[in-house]
């Protein structure tokens, strides 16, 4: 069987709007570009494995509407296997509204809609998939359960997971001991430990923390500041690219798409986090958020 990467995780139609500043609680503003895109973690992380050379096999719950209809369409389009795609009869496809101001700098609100019905017993089917796949990568914008269902078959299966933690909400020690590698960003590590990083130091302690729990790898993801590796009691910083940023909103998704690329092709730490920190710089020189994943080529031909 041919390796692959198995992407559990969300949909969603992104409707952004661009303003010179993010409006306060209770005040309209006047925005100026609005575009719709697709989006979602989970689809956006399969979306730029693929883009990057990933053979990508993609779960995802979507609504028996046009929403749901043209993310997996599109998702086929990329090359990646849908095959596993679930229709929800009941509640509709996930929607994000995203407002990216002058600075690139974002707020988001997403209605879930099929993404929260994405339920254990929807993966039985897929259990083969799960337990042969080269590499699982994972999100929170499904219900938890089902992140812990599949963590621990791929766990029973010696099957590696990255889960990346975002939205942030509590998790278990059971579930984080199944995980291989974890990518949080700073705020993330911060509410997963309780410890604020305000420099270096505090940082590799949140990364120590985090590998006490049973994490083989800890990778925390600082935007400009690049990412902090934590494995094998050892620390490495692995610089980002400095870009002109235009829109953060799926910076993070590419990255871990990326690592999980570069993580399935052998490569060691160091070069898979700089590979992925260049995709996501990449991707914050463009609008959208699958709109703004990078190819292998453009990734390979930066400098």
């Amino acid at each position: 069987m041919k390796p692959y990467i198995l992407v559990i995780g969300s949909s969603n139609t992104d409707m952004v709007v661009k303003a010179d500043r993010l409006p306060a609680p209770g005040e309209t503003i006047l925005g100026g570009t609005f575009l719709m895109t697709a989006g979602g973690k989970g689809a956006n992380q399969a979306v730029a494995a693929a883009r990057l050379g990933g053979d990508v096999v993609f779960i995802v719950k979507v609504g028996d509407d046009i929403f749901g209809r043209q993310a997996v369409q599109s998702f086929t389009e990329e090359g990646i296997d849908t095959g596993h795609s679930i229709i929800d009869p009941v509640n509709p496809s996930g929607v994000a509204l995203i407002t990216v101001d002058a600075k690139a700098e974002n707020c988001i609100v997403v209605a879930s809609g099929a993404n929260a019905n994405l339920m254990p017993g929807d993966l039985y089917k897929a259990e083969d998939k799960i337990k042969n796949a080269s590499l699982i990568l994972m999100q929170l914008e499904i219900p938890l359960e089902t992140v812990e269902y599949v963590a621990e078959l791929a766990a029973q299966n010696n099957v590696r997971v990255i889960l990346n933690p975002a939205p942030a909400c509590a998790l278990s020690d059971e579930l984080l001991s199944k995980v291989s590698i974890i990518t949080p960003n700073q705020k993330e590590a911060e509410m997963l430990t309780g410890v604020r990083i305000t420099d270096k130091k505090s940082a590799e302690t949140v990364a120590e923390l985090l590998a006490e729990k049973g994490i083989e790898t800890v990778i925390i993801t600082l935007g400009a500041n690049g990412a902090l590796v934590f494995h094998g009691n050892h620390f490495d910083w692995v610089a980002a690219p400095v870009v002109n940023a235009v829109d953060t909103t799926a910076a993070g998704d590419v990255f871990n798409g990326a690592l999980a690329v570069a993580v399935s092709e052998g490569k060691n730490l160091e070069d898979a986090v700089l590979f992925a920190n260049t995709a996501a710089a990449l991707s914050v020189t463009k609008m959208g958020a699958q709109a703004s994943a990078p190819t292998r080529r453009e990734v390979e031909s930066f400098n």
